[in-house]
């Protein structure tokens, strides 16, 4: 049985409960964006680096050894409070993750790697005072050709993610204002996504 963790961390202050015990923060409600991901990525998808396709019906994502940056893949879409939902796998890659931005550079991201998983806010400024904060790093053992589920949702001030079982969220006030512009990173080859769907909160 899989011990599930549930961590809550502030800018202040840190707290672990059960999952069990923890509820989600938000209902999901209408539908703002869905795919099943098992064609070659077109409008309104943009890739940014790396190469995107379609592999045995579903999208993979590779980085480019000469592009030196990680694949980057998003959509336009400008969200207030949402759920959004996907399957992936790894397929070689050393790193993934799903990645918020604000109006103006990066806002919060779940990165994932085959033993590890990171809930955090991300650097908004890069060259000014703000850093990033992780709110978490759990232990993972994410086995390569295995499908694996992520859960973003963020309400207000407040994100709560979920991979598989190991769940945490967080607080921070660039999070109430809006978001944008989510998308698919990869670190190395390659990663596999399906079923993606993006949902009002």
């Amino acid at each position: 049985m899989i011990k599930r963790t549930t961590l809550f961390l502030s800018l202040a202050s840190a707290l672990a409960v059960s999952a069990a015990d923890s509820p989600m923060l938000a209902i999901p409600g209408d539908v703002i964006f869905e795919a099943k991901l098992d064609a070659a990525p077109a409008a309104p998808w943009k890739a940014a680096k790396g190469k995107w396709e379609a592999v045995d019906g579903v999208m993979r994502g590779s980085e480019l050894p000469e592009d030196k940056h990680g694949a980057v893949i998003r959509l336009p879409n400008k969200l207030t409070d949402f759920v959004m939902e996907y399957e992936f796998k790894f397929e070689g890659a050393r790193t993934t993750s799903l990645s918020i931005n604000a109006v103006k550079d990066h806002m919060a991201r779940i990165a994932i790697t085959p033993n590890s998983v990171a809930f955090q806010k991300d650097d908004n400024d890069h060259e000014g005072p703000d850093k990033a904060v992780v709110f978490a790093r759990l232990k993972a053992d994410l086995k390569p050709g295995t499908w694996h589920k992520v859960r973003l949702e963020m309400v207000g001030d407040q994100m709560l993610g979920q991979v598989d079982d190991l769940i945490a969220c967080g607080s921070a006030a660039l999070f109430a204002t809006p978001k944008m512009a989510p998308g698919f990173t990869v670190g190395g080859q390659s990663v596999d996504f399906k079923n993606f769907s993006i949902r009002s909160a």
